[in-house]
């Protein structure tokens, strides 16, 4: 029998998320794992992709629990919809209910007809509650922070004897998050997915990560291999982690960095960790989710450089929970060996503008992140441009139609200040008669986006003929 209620009550409501922002140049895919346990369908969570536009659709896709490192998908959420507001994502799940899994056993005590877990992960596929049944004697949810919740129907009980499997987060693997395609059956995993992104959504990937992986040598190099030669056309960046367990103080991080094999110029690297909210996440979240936000910000147009600009974080920390406080000389040490990092002055902000590739290229398209993103973002808006053009009669107008539209687009851009020039170019040397024949046509375009002011120098110097016209020149 339901409750009688006469007098006044009240109730509270967890703090909703305000709407995020929607950016336009490109979407960040991230791999990891996820509660999947807490999902309507489980099995359907596990390596697909998700578009989602919000923190809800993020959570009803996957799942969400605070717990960062069994979850390693939650902390881009909280980093893109709760820090920063922005969206959309595209988000991958490795951990397999199916595979990932251990076997669980439980007494639970009942109080006022319902019983909580003191276990997270639990499947509710399989689970044995006594002798009770499903539905009729039972009903089994989700609470906010993932336990389960059994409520009993009818006989009160004083305690039920639970059983059945968790999901283990402990079982996936690096291979796990890199995942494989079989040859025979056709089934993609992983990292593999990265290729239906555009399929799919028709969304360009802009970044890719990995939080909680990405520190892991081999998954950090697979992220910079799959930002090339996309759907055999587009290019992104990624953003990797470097290991502070190895790298526990600023002085081991280039080193470690080279351990790593990190130094491609698609590949953005980020140490140490953060805190947000009081919770430690790995940076490159935070970092992706502050270079989407600044793309927003400037016309959806990633030209400027998240260097410099507020993460919205706590502190920053390394794998042992040390705060670590570099100030902006430190930071420039890490910068001049291609690493990002947050400095405090005043607030938290992002310090670095190198690629990974720096110091090993000084080639200004690669070395700087701002112009490496620039030129990707480029040219995969080029491809899907004028990929309606494909097919059409390779004639005068064909050509003039792209070197102009070209030309006006980049000279939008340059009267907004977002780059210094862009020219495009048809020339016939480039386009011998049997290329032409061959239905090939070869365009050449000049970029100039701006470089970051990344030294600003102001030379003082003592001018004594001053005090000598205040005091007594003119006498």
């Amino acid at each position: 029998m339901a409750k009688y209620l006469h007098g006044v009550r009240i109730q509270e409501n967890p703090t909703s998320i305000p709407t995020p922002v929607s950016n336009e140049a490109g979407v960040p895919v991230i791999f990891g794992t996820a509660p999947v346990n807490t999902v309507s369908d489980p099995a359907g969570a596990v390596n697909k992709l998700f578009l989602c536009n919000s923190f809800a659709e993020a959570k009803a896709a996957v799942g969400y629990s605070d717990d960062y490192e069994n979850y390693t998908l939650c902390q881009a959420m909280d980093a893109f919809f709760k820090a920063f507001g922005v969206g959309p994502i595209v988000i991958c799940n490795v951990l397999d209910p199916k595979v990932h899994k251990a076997t669980y056993t439980e007494t639970l005590t009942v109080v006022d007809g319902q019983a909580v877990s003191t276990k997270k992960g639990v499947l509710l596929d399989g689970l044995k509650v006594g002798a009770l049944t499903e539905g009729t004697d039972y009903t089994a949810e989700f609470n906010d922070d993932g336990y389960l919740v059994i409520t009993v129907i009818k006989e009160a009980q004083a305690s039920l004897e639970v059983s059945g499997n968790v999901i283990d987060p402990s079982k996936v693997s690096e291979a796990t998050i890199i995942g494989s395609l079989d040859v025979d059956t056709g089934v993609e995993t992983g990292m593999e997915l990265i290729r239906k992104v555009y399929p799919t959504f028709g969304l360009v990937p802009s970044l890719l990560l990995a939080p909680g992986w990405s520190h892991k040598p081999t998954v950090g190099n697979a992220l910079a291999s799959k930002c090339l030669n996309i759907n055999g056309k587009f290019r992104c960046e990624c953003v990797v982690d470097i290991d502070t367990n190895r790298a526990a103080k600023y002085t081991d991080v280039e080193q470690i960095k080279k351990e790593s094999g990190f130094s491609s110029e698609h590949m953005v690297c980020v140490w140490p960790k953060v805190k947000y909210g009081g919770k430690t996440m790995y940076y490159s979240a935070i970092y992706a989710a502050l270079a989407t936000y600044t793309d927003y910000s400037n016309g959806n147009v990633p030209n400027l450089s998240p260097s410099n600009k507020a993460c919205r974080i706590g502190a920053t920390v390394v794998e042992d929970g040390t705060e670590i406080n570099l100030d902006s000389d430190q930071g420039a040490e890490l910068n001049a060996v291609g690493v990002v990092t947050a400095i405090n002055e005043g607030s938290w902000k992002s310090w670095g503008n190198n690629t990974a590739a720096y110091p090993g290229t000084t080639d200004p398209k690669d070395r700087w992140i701002c112009c490496r993103r620039f030129f990707s973002w480029w040219g995969n808006s080029f491809i899907t441009t004028y990929s309606d053009k494909v097919d059409d009669p390779t004639n005068t107008r064909l050509i003039e139609s792209i070197v102009d539209s070209e030309n006006v687009r980049g000279n939008a851009l340059v009267s907004q200040g977002k780059c210094a020039g862009i020219k495009m170019e048809y020339r016939q040397d480039d386009n011998p008669k049997a290329n032409l024949l061959n239905g090939k046509i070869v365009f050449r375009q000049y970029l100039a986006p701006y470089t970051p002011a990344e030294d600003i120098l102001n030379i003082l110097e003592y001018d004594p003929s001053m005090i000598e016209t205040e005091l007594g020149g003119n006498q």
